[in-house]
């Protein structure tokens, strides 16, 4: 493996325990505008994608689509439920605490939703800036651009960068830009039945943060 110079986080699934929240809410704001997402969707082609990524998927998938304002709705609905219900990953401060490298998020959420995420989580401190939404590039997840653009802000090669991912079309993007690719299982959603195909590359799988964190230390980036 080439020296580890920065570590890339997906923030929902990885930093946050998030995503089973997130698919609820999506889906009953939906029914507003009586519109019947199936649950298995959701996993199988949203997890790891951008709003209007989704929007789209959600076209192909029941012909029909909300209106622009749902965007603002659902991010408002998603983030009363985050105040209450959200938590960090088992695990995660403690490897954000050790960790000596270079750090920083790269997420498909918005700016407003990433920040009050880490912020409720109460780990936003451990990145500051270092916060890169795929509203920042112009193709989301799986192409390669927003790991491209967090490494290139932070002065550092593609093949010098760990990505911590969990879902198909993180560990896509994170190998279409060269980059070490790590899959992180620990989230609730694999205990409700999201799966990431075993033909999906990465370059190790973790079941937990402890994990994780064994592999850091290994590799001297704690």
């Amino acid at each position: 493996m080439n020296k580890i110079e920065l570590v890339i986080f997906d923030c929902d699934g990885v930093l946050i325990d998030s995503e089973m929240v997130s698919g609820t809410v999506f889906i009953n704001e939906l029914k507003r505008y009586d519109i019947h997402l199936p649950e298995r969707v959701f996993f199988e082609r949203m997890i790891g994608r951008s709003f209007d990524q989704a929007i789209a998927t959600l076209r192909e998938e029941t012909g029909k689509a909300p209106p622009p304002e749902f965007k603002e709705e659902l991010r408002t609905a998603l983030l009363a439920r985050f105040e209450d219900e959200l938590k960090p990953i088992k695990g995660i401060t403690t490897l954000l605490a050790g960790l000596k490298t270079k750090r920083c998020v790269a997420t498909s959420s918005d700016p407003v939703r990433a920040a009050r995420s880490l912020a409720i989580t109460k780990i936003a401190d451990y990145f500051g800036p270092n916060v890169f939404s795929a509203t920042m590039v112009k193709n989301g997840k799986p192409a390669p651009d927003l790991f491209l653009h967090a490494a290139h802000s932070l002065n550092t090669e593609p093949r010098h960068c760990v990505v911590i991912e969990d879902s198909a079309y993180g560990l896509m993007a994170a190998k279409s830009a060269g980059m070490t690719a790590w899959h992180f299982s620990g989230g609730s959603h694999f205990h409700a039945g999201y799966r990431v195909p075993e033909t999906v590359e990465r370059d190790a799988s973790y079941s937990d943060m402890a994990e994780i964190l064994a592999a850091a230390t290994a590799l001297e980036l704690v």
